[in-house]
């Protein structure tokens, strides 16, 4: 018999799971795969747009990127070791490139797995999954946004891949309608550049705030103040960028703060996250969850159980790829891949229900203890490493998590230089080389310029991270 099997998502984590079908097609039951993917090309987030809110379709735009990003964290900690950037580009690399070179090698990735055009449905935007307890099969109901039909297909499995970036989280201030500015989330900011000389403020203390703050200093904006609620940031940020209290209202442009103080704005960022959103898979099989290192319902943060309230059990049919707070990332979502696909084709087998439920629940209180970096560093290496075990992969991974601390220990010690830092390639032993002009001074993000820029060779001692300057 063919196991029918539905991934619903073609960004990095859909793309790695239909290629880890692809690697291991000669292993197993046999699987016939179709995946579903609602823009008009793979690549999920790294397919930038122009667009926000709807597209052409009248669907939600999904990507949450912009103009002129760069990589936040060093290429070598989210690098295949089958398929390396050198395997790529013909060459080394600095260790934070921005977004296209990034789009450009996952391509390439997915190439080397054998996936072909012809295997995503782009323009096919899913609409509702359910799972019959008596069949024990899925319904799977599809829209082709181009026929401006739909129609539903049966699933023996389903692999839900479409992210958790892109619905924001949109909280509300006192008084924000009366903002005469424009205010905006994080999700539908595309280029910093229309903020030059201008005093923006940010509410967020997290990823969005850190590096949309930093876009708005390097191009141009007269001033950038980020409003937190739990706790500050902390980096020692440049002098027209500062972190204040929360935002308590808003009177047409002048903002006030917790902390009783007052100040005039062009415009409101909100950097306040995103929502698990899946509404398109029935209540009863849908994943609630906040951005955590260990998720509800979840075996290894991959295969669905119904252990809350108002769910069930899908006989371990159903698997959610790429879900938890991340450290780890392009390889995170190779390893889940290969996770639930030795499953589904029954290369592996998992413990009793009874057993992978207490494992959910140790693992939710494990949660609790993630209170800084480090822990949570270590304890996403300790999951990359128990997932190496369970597939058998031969690279082991943890050696990323003191690069991640190293990466981590840079932005507080410079948080304008961190991107211009180098480190050594885990596979290779080979360090990164470095730009001759700083990040901050990188204002063409363009594959073709920024693959043609001079790089310098690092000369200096390291054990795997290093300053590079």
């Amino acid at each position: 018999m063919v196991i029918r099997v539905c991934i619903v998502g073609a960004g990095p984590s859909g793309m790695a799971a239909l290629g880890m079908f692809k690697q291991l097609e000669a292993q197993g039951e046999q699987c016939e795969v179709t995946v579903y993917e609602k823009q008009d090309a793979p690549g999920g987030l790294w397919n930038l747009t122009w667009r926000t809110g709807l597209d052409e379709y009248g669907e939600t735009v999904h990507c949450s990127m912009y103009r002129d990003l760069f990589s936040n964290g060093p290429k070598e900690a989210l690098e295949f070791p089958e398929y390396t950037f050198m395997d790529h580009f013909g060459k080394e690399i600095p260790s934070c490139p921005p977004r296209p070179v990034l789009y450009d090698y996952l391509k390439g990735y997915w190439r080397f797995l054998g996936i072909e055009e012809k295997d995503v449905l782009v323009k096919h935007s899913v609409k509702e999954v359910s799972y019959d307890d008596a069949r024990k099969t899925f319904s799977v109901t599809v829209k082709n946004l181009v026929k401006n039909e739909e129609y539903s297909q049966e699933f023996d499995k389903v692999l839900v891949a479409a992210g958790h970036f892109s619905t924001p989280h949109v909280p509300t201030f006192p008084g924000i309608e009366t903002f005469d500015g424009r205010v905006l989330h994080a999700h539908d900011f595309r280029n910093a550049r229309e903020f030059t000389g201008k005093n923006c403020l940010l509410i967020g203390a997290s990823y969005s705030a850190e590096d949309i703050g930093l876009q708005l200093y390097k191009f141009g904006a007269k001033s950038v103040t980020m409003s937190w609620r739990t706790q500050p940031m902390g980096f020692a940020w440049p002098d027209t960028m500062k972190e204040v209290p929360l935002l308590t209202k808003v009177s047409s442009k002048t903002c006030y703060f917790k902390d009783g103080h007052q100040e005039d704005f062009d415009a409101i960022i909100l950097c306040t996250g995103y929502r698990h959103n899946f509404p398109f898979m029935a209540p009863d099989i849908r994943l609630e969850a906040t951005n955590t290192y260990n998720l509800p319902n979840l075996y290894r943060n991959i295969q669905w159980y119904g252990t809350r309230a108002g769910t069930k059990d899908t006989d371990g049919s159903l698997f959610y790829i790429g879900m938890t707070d991340q450290f780890y990332t392009y390889t995170m979502f190779m390893m889940q891949g290969l996770w639930a696909v030795h499953v589904i084709k029954g290369i592996l087998s998992v413990p009793s229900r009874e057993k992978c439920v207490a494992q959910i629940d140790k693992c939710l209180e494990e949660d609790k203890l993630l209170t800084d970096y480090n822990k949570q560093i270590d304890n996403q290496a300790e999951y990359m490493e128990r997932l190496r075990q369970d597939t058998g992969h031969p690279v082991c991974l943890k050696g990323c998590a003191d690069m991640f601390k190293g990466w981590e220990n840079d932005k507080h010690e410079d948080i304008l230089t961190y991107r211009d830092k180098t480190h050594k390639n885990l596979f290779t032993g080979i360090v990164s080389p470095v730009l001759t002009k700083p990040w901050v001074k990188l204002l063409d993000d363009s594959l073709k310029t920024y693959l043609s820029m001079e790089y310098v060779e690092y000369k200096g001692q390291t054990n795997g991270h290093t300053n590079g300057h």
